[in-house]
């Protein structure tokens, strides 16, 4: 068991929730974002190659639903240092039983939890209040050839924002809907040794 996580399934098989347990006093609080070794089961190997740090201004803003095909398919570990967020996670797993289901949980910088996205899931998040401020840790760098996304308001996927969606981007309010002919992300299984990226 570890001594400053609490790992909790979800819903979704794969989909990770990471309460964090600070150890604090009168002065204030310390507590560990990231451990290779008590977080080895659900970010495997451990290999953290690119830290991204977001900033979202305006309450309602939505960012999403973004994702990486394979071979650059990445795990995503997600904190909220600042404000509060409405995370979501979709599972775009080929085969999954829980194929197009969502999940989602509030991020804030008081409730200390994290959320471990695996690889073959689309990610997003609301802002709920103003000036929210996300840590990314990711197991693969960004990609831009291999970058996809779906769009927020999909009515395939129904996900239930807390708030009216405001402030897409122009590059996430052009993501497709999800069309009858999308099979999935295919995604290495636990223990597959994994793809190479650069094959010579």
């Amino acid at each position: 068991m570890s001594e400053r996580f609490d790992i909790l399934e979800t819903p979704l098989p794969g989909l990770t929730l990471v309460i964090r347990k600070p150890i604090g006093d009168e002065r204030g609080y310390l507590e560990r974002l990231f451990c290779e070794e008590e977080l080895r089961a659900v970010i495997e190997d451990g290999r953290v190659v690119q830290i991204n740090r977001t900033l979202t201004a305006r309450r309602g803003t939505v960012r999403g639903l973004h994702f990486q095909h394979p071979p650059h398919a990445e795990i995503k570990h997600v904190s909220c240092l600042r404000g509060e967020v409405f995370d979501v996670a979709v599972d775009l797993r080929a085969g999954s039983p829980t194929f197009l289901r969502w999940h989602g949980e509030v991020l804030s910088a008081d409730n200390h939890r994290s959320v471990v996205v695996p690889e073959g899931f689309a990610h997003g998040f609301q802002a709920l209040t103003d000036d929210c401020e996300l840590l990314y840790l990711h197991t693969a760098a960004y990609e831009a050839s291999a970058e996809a996304g779906l769009h927020v308001q999909d009515p395939r996927l129904t996900i239930e924002w807390p708030l009216p969606v405001e402030g897409l981007s122009p590059r996430d309010a052009a993501h497709p809907l999800v069309g009858s002919d999308f099979v999935g992300v295919v995604v290495r299984r636990h223990g597959d040794a994994p793809p190479r990226r650069n094959p010579r």
